[in-house]
């Protein structure tokens, strides 16, 4: 016999037959032969028992997932004597591993001719993939040194268990105790990122300034909330004695379109999150389109197809989500309360949402209807009625007190209008 792909022969028992039988079990299975020579001469072993015992234990408790179910050990006879057979199949858990490196190329081994070597990264994700299927979130994560000091603490704060078995339970860990993708996620060592910079002006020209936030997707989410709030200007005005506050960006569309690009982004994609606040609007770029199976007019009604199914229930159960599939729709209508509408921007492999900056488009509109751009669709708007009121042109076109009282002036002193009634009752009609 010759040592091949499927054949190894080892003169003794080392720790080096545990790679050999990960080699085995991640390709097309194959036989180790304790005993026999490299040139295939029969050497035997003295305490066949005892060497048997040893490799079971040192599999048993080295290799992960558990490999044992598809290894087998014997004992051979040969001119008086003993050689131990270790028949071993392809497993079903691949990648195997040692437990002390983890799921890396120090630690996965394949078979390349008659040789046990280490595997690649892209070898081991191929593996994941074969068993954990597409998505991101189910795969084994390839590493598993995780903690969860940010996650512990919003688990906490929202009164939701997070023990072990709750992390089980939440698919963080898979039922082999080895952590998923889902975990890194959650995790402090969360590889993925989200990029904020704040611009000067309505372009990418001049940033004023940029941060980056690692670490678990909840802390990400978190901090980029923060970033953005403090750019969120608050602008007042008064409607009689009463004061009216209103934010750049509505914070609750703010919060939707946050939380959406975290929980419906496509990690299997390296770009990060990019969060990008000009003067007049606010824009945030996730990778991956659309999820196959829904289309662009799906999302405007509220369709929900979930690429990160497993996330997104995380985010429910810490009360970030209220229910599926109305963060669109929500956001366009919380925009359509300000008779603005925001723009969504969708390609194969990434998706934009633009929040329009409602003070400054506010401004724009109030600014050309004060300079007369507006007249003709003012006295259109009001032709044929009996009268209307300056509190009702504000009203109407979302103006401020005194923009209102000079475009009534103006269409009174150019003939388009004529005051009805004095002081409190005072009211307008078009001519």
């Amino acid at each position: 016999m010759l040592e091949d792909a499927g054949t190894e022969f080892k003169r003794e028992y080392t720790d080096e037959i545990k790679k050999t039988v990960i080699a085995f079990a991640n390709t097309l299975g194959g036989r180790i032969y304790i005993g026999v020579e490299n040139d295939g001469s029969v050497c035997g072993v003295g305490d066949p028992d005892g060497v048997i015992l040893r490799c079971s234990n040192a599999v048993r408790d080295s290799v992960r997932p558990d490999v044992t179910m598809f290894v087998d050990y014997s004992v051979r006879e040969t001119d008086g004597k003993y050689v131990i057979v270790i028949d071993v199949r392809r497993g079903t858990g691949v990648p195997y591993y040692l437990e002390s490196k983890g799921l890396r190329p120090s630690g996965v081994y394949v078979r390349q001719g008659a040789s046990t070597v280490p595997a690649t990264e892209t070898a081991i994700l191929m593996m994941i993939r074969e068993t954990s299927g597409d998505r991101y979130e189910n795969m084994r994560s390839m590493q598993q040194e995780l903690t969860f000091s940010y996650a512990e603490g919003e688990f906490e704060r929202a009164g939701v268990p997070f023990e072990q078995e709750n992390r089980r339970t939440l698919k963080l860990i898979s039922e082999d105790g080895i952590y998923t993708n889902l975990g890194l996620l959650l995790s402090d060592q969360c590889p993925h990122m989200i990029k904020a910079a704040k611009f000067n002006g309505i372009d990418k020209v001049t940033f004023l300034t940029r941060e980056e936030f690692t670490g678990s997707v909840l802390r990400q989410a978190n901090e980029a909330y923060e970033f953005i709030s403090r750019f969120n200007n608050l602008s007042s005005e008064f409607e009689g004695l009463r004061r009216i506050d209103r934010k750049d960006y509505p914070p609750e569309a703010v919060r939707e379109a946050l939380l959406n690009a975290v929980a419906h982004r496509d990690y299997g994609l390296s770009a990060s999150i990019l969060i990008s606040i000009f003067d007049d609007r606010l824009e945030i770029v996730s990778a991956g389109g659309l999820v196959k199976g829904i289309g662009r007019d799906e999302i405007f009604i509220g369709l929900s197809v979930q690429r990160n199914e497993r996330l997104a229930d995380v985010f429910y159960r810490l009360r970030l989500i209220e229910a599926f599939g109305t963060g669109i729709p929500r956001i366009t209508r919380i925009y359509g309360e300000y008779g603005l509408a925001p723009e969504f921007v969708i390609t194969e492999n990434a998706f934009k949402v633009i929040l329009p900056n409602v003070n400054a488009a506010g401004d724009r509109a109030e600014k050309e209807k004060d300079t007369g751009g507006g007249d003709e669709e003012i006295i259109e708007r009001y032709r044929g009625r009996e009268s209307f009121t300056r509190r009702e042109l504000q009203a109407d076109l979302g103006l401020s007190q005194s923009t209102a009282s000079r475009i009534l002036n103006r269409l009174e002193d150019n003939g388009s209008a004529v005051r009805v009634g004095r002081g409190n009752r005072s009211a307008y009609r078009i001519l």
